[in-house]
């Protein structure tokens, strides 16, 4: 993979950071974040503007350029993707190894002094401009808005803003109707003596009102705002989507409604402006609620003292716990989701041999049999199929100038899911198709032990997810091995595949504590730089647990697996295994071999159930 050649880039993005036609006095320090106006994870071609100037496309990443330097922090998922894709004008920043430099005291070890940082106040997060500027000024730098992104004024052939269909969610899917979401919502607003919220995130707009879109690749959503007062609501979207009978219907648009359920429909360019009214009009003690991650400009837009911020919003904390009708959902497409995966593996064990698979192959044929599934939309993220040393860069895409033949001496990473329209799904299984070696089965092994860990764990209520990210870990630090992501993330309901608020991770950030109904992954790994790498990822439900004792009454909580596709067992060291991991391993094969084998029977796929009859046999461990 060629890195991109930036050096013309750079030198015209220094010249429009000194240009009077785009800001008004010259900025020695330009950030470019990588998410847009939304702080979405996953954005649009439009708002690819820190892929664009330094070739590094991973989902995470920050590009910093000053008059002399260009800088890019990111994390241990991306640390060989960015080496490859960038050019020598760029400073790789490794976040999370204790010499690497945040990016205030990176700015303020290289900038001048009284120098003027500049940043899209759109894109930027308010947290993160707040924590920024500080540091900044205490240095005596600052930060400054640039109301004109300046990628795009030397981004000549920018793609424009997807405008696309709307999908409309009926209760059997959602379990609630948008009216009932719109009550809880406002009953939370009047709890907190809230007059007014303001939705920015994507996912939330379209959780919300029970709409989906496909503005954004592999995530459900469409460009949109809302802004719900205790007796309107302000829908800022753009095109002619809104002129769909079906999104009028279900939306209400044309019907007689009580006041308060009448949906206004407003450019989706003029948030900024209708905000900016509403702050204007406040009483004093009447309040705005915002996500302390909603842009800087438009929390800007609400005066200080009319502002109520929180680091997740009361829609993010009902979105993560699914109801019945959701979680129901999200049961039938891990269902669909393993008898395609099934009919995939069994499909590569008799092709691989040949020769004639490649990493783009098997990925494609991945989507073609999950595509053959009732409710299919669309892939959930980009595959990561990888075979040998790719599998060791852990968020690889194959590329052509990338893509390894998979064979029977290399380890197959496949880590894939898909968006149907009762659920999303992810899942990694790692593979060999000939012997593996002892230590490769070894390492495979710890991996499993660590996800058996998670998965089995019983903890009391109010436990945050990061209190488990150890249990994942502790085998392979036994052995001096480790990885460096995070075990879990949650995961929408046909909605984005990462989603807040809930996790498992070593990051300190302030996720709130599992309870049941949330879903999560559990995905530890392990990666041998140029040789391999292991990953192991399961869907997990949270569920109460029955125990013994109540300490204090307050209940206890584990995981049920929604994931219910074989782990292949010939890459397990079995003597590496308790008898309880063992067992464990017995009982969700046996788990896949009833409900899935029951599917695949009812689908008339008999090659694939034999495959998956022959992949749950039980592991006998010799005492």
């Amino acid at each position: 993979m060629s890195p991109k050649i930036t050096t013309e880039l750079l030198k015209q993005l220094r010249q429009v950071m000194k240009s009077p036609k785009y800001v008004q006095e010259p900025v020695q320090a330009y950030i470019v974040p990588s998410g847009d106006a939304h702080q979405s994870e996953y954005i649009a071609p439009c708002d690819c503007r820190r892929a664009f100037i330094s070739g590094f496309d991973g989902s995470a990443g920050t590009a910093i350029v000053t008059e002399q330097q260009a800088a890019m922090w990111t994390d241990g998922r991306y640390f060989l993707q960015a080496a490859h894709q960038m050019d020598n004008n760029w400073t790789l920043m490794k976040m999370g190894l204790k010499d690497t430099p945040t990016q205030e005291d990176w700015l303020v070890s290289v900038l001048p002094e009284g120098s003027k940082v500049g940043v899209d106040p759109f894109i930027i997060p308010a947290d993160q401009w707040k924590r920024m500027s500080k540091a900044l000024r205490s240095a005596g730098h600052d930060l400054v808005p640039v109301k004109e992104n300046l990628i795009d004024t030397i981004w000549t052939d920018c793609p424009q803003r997807p405008c696309k269909p709307l999908i409309t969610l009926d209760p059997s899917y959602t379990g609630v109707s948008w009216r009932d979401k719109i009550v809880a919502l406002r009953s939370k607003m009047a709890e907190r003596k809230v007059l007014w919220f303001v939705v920015t995130a994507l996912d939330e707009v379209a959780w919300l009102f029970n709409l989906r879109g496909s503005d954004v690749e592999y995530n459900p959503v469409f460009f949109a705002y809302a802004v719900i007062g205790m007796n309107t609501i302000r829908l800022f979207i753009d095109g002619d989507r809104m002129m769909d009978p079906a999104v009028r219907e279900h939306l209400q648009l044309d019907s007689t409604l009580e006041p308060e359920f009448k949906i206004q429909v407003m450019p989706y360019g003029s948030i900024l402006s209708e905000l900016q009214a509403v702050g204007a009009g406040l009483s004093p003690k009447e309040k705005v609620w915002l996500s302390d991650k909603a842009s800087y400009a438009l929390t800007e837009a609400i005066p200080k003292a009319y502002r109520y911020l929180t680091p997740y919003t009361p829609i993010c904390i009902a979105k993560a716990v699914k109801n019945a009708s959701e979680t129901e959902g999200m049961r039938r497409a891990h269902i669909k989701d393993a008898v395609a995966l099934c009919e995939l593996f069994n499909w590569l064990e008799k092709e691989v041999p040949k020769g004639t698979v490649t990493e783009i192959i098997a990925a494609d044929k991945a989507e073609e049999f999950r595509s053959q599934q009732k409710d299919f939309v669309e892939l959930s993220f980009a595959t990561i199929s990888s075979t040998g040393p790719n599998g060791a860069i852990i968020h690889y895409k194959p590329v052509p100038e990338t893509n390894r033949t998979l064979s029977v001496n290399e380890i197959y990473l496949l880590d894939s899911g898909a968006q149907y329209k009762d659920g999303t799904t992810d899942v990694t299984r790692t593979m060999h198709f000939g012997i593996p070696s002892a230590y490769e089965k070894e390492c495979f092994t710890y991996v499993l032990k660590g996800h058996i860990a998670v998965s089995a764990a019983i903890f009391p209520n109010g436990t945050k997810g990061h209190l488990l990210d150890s249990f994942a870990r502790s085998a392979l630090w036994d052995c001096g091995l480790d990885y460096l992501h995070g075990t879990g993330h949650g995961v929408g309901s046909f909605l984005n595949v990462h989603e807040g608020p809930c996790g498992i991770s070593y990051k300190t950030f302030a996720d709130e504590p599992l309870e049941a109904g949330m879903i999560v992954s559990d995905e530890p790994g392990y990666y041998e730089d140029g040789s391999f790498g292991v990953r192991i990822e399961n869907v997990v439900l949270v569920i109460p647990a029955e125990t013994k004792y109540n300490f204090k009454n307050r209940g206890s909580l584990t995981f049920e697996p929604l994931t219910l596709v074989p782990i292949q067992t010939k890459m397990i060291d079995v003597n590496l295994l308790t008898q309880k991991e063992c067992n464990w391993v017995n009982d969700y094969h046996q788990k896949c071999r009833e409900v899935i084998g029951a599917e695949l029977e009812r689908q008339g796929r008999h090659e694939a159930l034999r495959w998956l009859i022959q992949e749950t046999e039980p592991l006998i461990r010799v005492q």
